[in-house]
């Protein structure tokens, strides 16, 4: 047998970082689903009756922070179409091969980082 380079990862290779992304999935949607819920809940901190100095800072905190949630959502949600996109490498077989230099993408870098279409050399040459 000839001693050539992989083109591309085995089924069963495929289906262990299918089981990957399908838990990071999960982990980030439950995620997403709590920042949602904690967008539309009323202000939850119970200080209705404080003074109306506070009233005005815990307003403009507030709004901080509708803005550092609705920012963490938005990460969230774009971390998940990637996912979903590698979902869609594997069923396609293309999956963990660099979009740079169609070479595989090291195993390690992609359980570290599943949703990754680069390798580091391609990565490393970004910059």
């Amino acid at each position: 047998m000839e001693n050539t380079e992989k083109t591309r990862y085995s089924d069963a290779e495929l289906q262990e970082f299918k089981e990957i992304i399908l838990e990071k999935l999960r982990i980030a949607r439950e995620e997403l689903n709590s920042l949602a819920k904690s967008l539309s809940s009323p202000n939850s901190n119970g200080t209705d009756d404080t003074a109306g100095t506070f009233k005005t800072l815990e307003d403009g905190s507030a709004t901080l922070e509708k803005e550092q949630i609705n920012q963490l959502a938005a990460r969230q949600k774009k971390f998940i179409d990637n996912l979903e996109a590698a979902l869609v490498r594997i069923e396609n077989k293309t999956y963990g091969i660099c979009r740079e230099t169609g070479k595989l993408i090291q195993k390690e870098r992609l359980r570290a980082v599943p949703h990754t279409t680069l390798s580091m050399e391609a990565k490393l040459k970004q910059y």
